[in-house]
């Protein structure tokens, strides 16, 4: 900007900040100004006048824009600052983050190692604890696996580091809820299986009654068979029989009334007739005779079916007698079992706590240490039965 087209010098660039950062610093500039605008006195009726009012008004905006464009730089160079001593502040946290990071690293790579231990040593504990809920790898296993694992693979020891004792705390408790879910689980075993074998008890008797009931239905049967054969061979003996007499009187008709025909042929007549008498006498006697006998075989047939039913019940309760005294002899030699097994385990109990008193323990803790092996409380200890 020219000096022609402003009233007053804009002040120095090296001295611009003090007058623009004091209070009313630029007074002095304002005061040149309108010094020249009180002197300035022009004719307004004349066209050079009113030309010379335009360009003093004019010199005064200028003048305010140049004194405005100093400020505006002072206020952009100073917005430059804070710009510079961002970058500069993000550069030393960038550099002190790095070194931080550079000095803390071998402490960070320990950390890590040593959550990864005690991670490690803190899944194991789990999964110790997961064996004692059934638990393998999230998945119910089999009694045996879970044993197998908690007494021979999971050694407790001093790779466990300060955890070991935790460990052990850990794997006598799974063990103690173990063996309780399996004692629990035999149990249910056991029941099932007395179910099982007295439904089975029932299904034979039921089985038993079936058939001694169709043995009665047989014998009753074979009575009434007989007895209806007994009637029929009566009855056909009465119809013989009754044929017979007909046949007779009607001979003896016919025989009279030859007789009043020829008295000569009565006499042969006579004895024709008396021997047909006597041959149906003989017919009515063998009928009585085939009716005694049906009745006999009927009787017969009766007693032998009472006899095959008596048989078949006598059979089955020889049977049943036989399950109670088989069923008997087995709980015996269960007992028997378990009561030499519990003898053996007595004496071996008895030889161990012995054999520690005999070592310098006394009797309270001698007992006290066998009862610990013998319930696996003790690790990597057992007793050999």
């Amino acid at each position: 900007m020219s000096a022609e087209t402003q009233l007053a010098a804009i002040p120095p660039a090296e001295t611009a900040m003090t007058v623009y950062s004091t209070e009313k610093g630029l007074e002095p500039w304002l005061q040149k100004i309108r010094t020249e605008i009180d002197g300035f006195t022009p004719d307004i009726s004349t066209r050079k006048g009113r030309e010379a009012i335009a360009s003093m008004a004019y010199k005064v905006a200028r003048s305010k824009t140049a004194l405005d464009d100093v400020g505006k730089k002072l206020v952009a160079d100073l917005k430059e600052i804070p710009k510079k001593i961002d970058a500069e502040r993000k550069r030393v946290r960038d550099t002190l983050d790095a070194w931080q990071e550079e000095v803390r690293r071998p402490l960070n790579e320990w950390q890590a190692k040593e959550d990864a231990r005690i991670e490690f040593h803190n899944s194991m504990i789990r999964h110790i604890e997961d064996c004692g809920l059934g638990l393998i790898g999230g998945q119910p296993q089999p009694f045996a696996l879970l044993f197998r694992e908690l007494e021979e693979k999971i050694i407790v020891d001093e790779k466990f580091e300060e955890f070991e004792a935790e460990a052990h705390r850990t794997k006598a408790q799974s063990l103690a809820k173990l063996k309780i879910s399996f004692d629990e689980h035999q149990k249910r075993e056991a029941e099932q299986a007395e179910l099982e074998r007295l439904r089975e008890e029932s299904a034979a008797r039921a089985k038993a009654d079936h058939e001694a009931a169709i043995a009665r239905a047989a014998v009753e049967k074979a009575q009434q068979e007989a007895a209806a054969a007994a009637q029929a061979e009566r009855d056909a003996a009465a119809r013989r029989e009754q044929a017979l007499i007909d046949q007779a009187a009607q001979a003896q008709r016919e025989a009279d009334q030859k007789a009043r025909d020829a008295e000569a042929a009565a006499a042969n007549q006579a004895l024709q007739l008396k021997l047909q008498a006597e041959q149906a006498a003989r017919a009515a006697e063998q009928a009585e005779a085939n009716r005694i006998a049906a009745e006999q075989r009927a009787e017969q047939d009766r007693i032998a079916a009472e006899q095959r039913q008596a048989a078949a019940v006598e059979q089955a309760r020889l049977a049943e007698v036989a399950r109670a005294e088989a069923a008997a002899r087995e709980q015996q030699r269960l007992a028997a079992a378990r009561e030499a097994d519990k003898a053996h385990k007595g004496a071996i109990y008895k030889a161990a706590k012995e054999a520690f008193m005999q070592h310098g323990m006394t009797e309270d803790c001698a007992r006290l240490a066998v009862k610990l092996i013998a319930s696996n409380f003790i690790p990597a200890v057992k007793i050999e039965y």
